[in-house]
């Protein structure tokens, strides 16, 4: 069975919004620093795929990586599903209530009611990932009218993996559709010949999502943005973690 690898693309979204550019605002992380990945936790990451092989020297299986984008200071993707649908009712929960208790002449009150009942986002036609519903706050409590740099970003979507590991066909990166719905049940992975070792450079191409105002109604606007990194194919074999040596059993303490 081919080994897993998991990189996860940690993006800066309100930054890389604002410079248009996931230069600097891009930080990379993977599974096999105790192999020798470099950069690990920069923009410079460089993740190490051990050779596999046979005895005799002959290739045996590729080794497969997995690609996971999140944003900087969100709600974590991790949370349930439901998550902000239940914000928003609990929201507008309290609203009512305020409401059936409220003085008809306090007019700053019945604001405060207005802006967190009408601080919603349209989901764009083109959109499959993001759902509707109130724009919420990095802590998960609505954002209000005159909120400015607290928006809970929609994680980021990779839209494609394109660059000299890829025209090289030293790996073969596609989107698969998977139970696991906390990316939308799509995520991207790649097979990598572990036969040509070398250092090989990719462009992660990636969109995020920012609210503009448009004809009176919030609306998420794609930005398609692209980031660089790079995996090292080295000819040592992969190896337990645990032990330090090659694939097999796991040692079994004696007890006595």
């Amino acid at each position: 069975m081919a080994q897993q690898h998991g990189i996860i693309v940690l993006i800066d979204v309100e930054n890389a919004l604002k410079e248009r550019s996931l230069d600097k605002n891009a930080y990379w992380f993977d599974n096999m620093k105790f192999l020798g990945s470099t950069g690990v936790g920069t923009r410079k990451l460089t993740t190490i795929v051990p050779g596999t092989s046979f005895v005799d020297g002959s290739q045996a299986t590729e080794q497969v990586l997995n690609w996971l984008p999140a944003a900087l200071g969100a709600v974590p993707p991790t949370v349930p599903r439901n998550y902000q649908a239940e914000r928003s009712q609990t929201i507008d929960r309290a609203a009512l209530s305020g409401i059936a208790h409220l003085d008809s002449s306090d007019d700053s009150e019945v604001g405060k009611i207005q802006e967190k009942v009408t601080m919603r986002a349209r989901r764009p036609q083109t959109s499959r990932s993001l759902t509707t519903g109130k724009v919420l706050d990095a802590t998960g409590q609505v954002a209000g009218a005159n909120a400015t740099e607290t928006y809970n970003y929609p994680t980021p979507v990779i839209t494609d993996i394109t660059g000299p590991a890829v025209t090289e066909k030293i790996m073969y990166p596609a989107q698969y559709g998977s139970p696991d719905m906390i990316y939308d049940g799509w995520y991207w992975a790649a097979t990598v010949d572990t036969s040509r070792p070398g250092t090989y450079a990719y462009t992660m191409h990636i969109q995020l999502h920012e609210l503009i105002e448009r004809n009176d109604e919030l609306v998420w606007e794609s930005v398609d943005l692209t980031c660089e990194s790079a995996l090292e194919v080295i000819t040592d074999p992969k190896r337990n973690a645990f032990t330090g040596s090659g694939l097999g059993m796991l040692p079994i303490p004696a007890v006595f």
